[in-house]
């Protein structure tokens, strides 16, 4: 068994989407990021952050940047976090949040799907 084959615990796979697919967290944000990749099991996105130490928001939004799309209200827990690189303000730091959803009602898991179908440019 292959190096990756053994890390990889992921259950879905991970898909690349265009840019201009965003994420807002709340309660405690807000906090806005780009989306990086996603899946049926959750997604990666990054965020400029003023601190070294990730907010405890548990719900997040996802949306097009052109507003084609818009999916609101998902539970999540955050799976990692962690600092990028320094931007030229010293107390500003690029962040990379990867989330799990969870409990997702049946019509989350609908609009997930039909984003994944129509916008998804391939697998990482």
């Amino acid at each position: 068994m292959d190096r990756k084959a053994q890390i990889e615990r992921r259950k879905h796979k991970r898909f690349d989407i265009p840019a201009g697919v965003f994420v807002s967290c709340r309660p405690h944000g807000p906090r806005l990021g780009e989306v990086v990749d996603i899946s049926r099991g959750g997604l990666a996105f990054r965020y400029y952050a003023d601190k070294e130490t990730p907010d405890e928001s548990n719900e997040l939004n996802i949306f097009l940047e052109e507003g084609n799309f818009y999916l609101n209200n998902v539970l999540f827990q955050t799976v990692n976090d962690f600092g990028i690189h320094q931007t030229p303000f010293p107390s500003v730091t690029m962040r990379r949040s990867g989330v799990r959803f969870n409990n997702l009602t049946d019509h989350q898991v609908s609009q997930l799907q039909n984003f994944l179908e129509n916008y998804a440019i391939g697998e990482t």
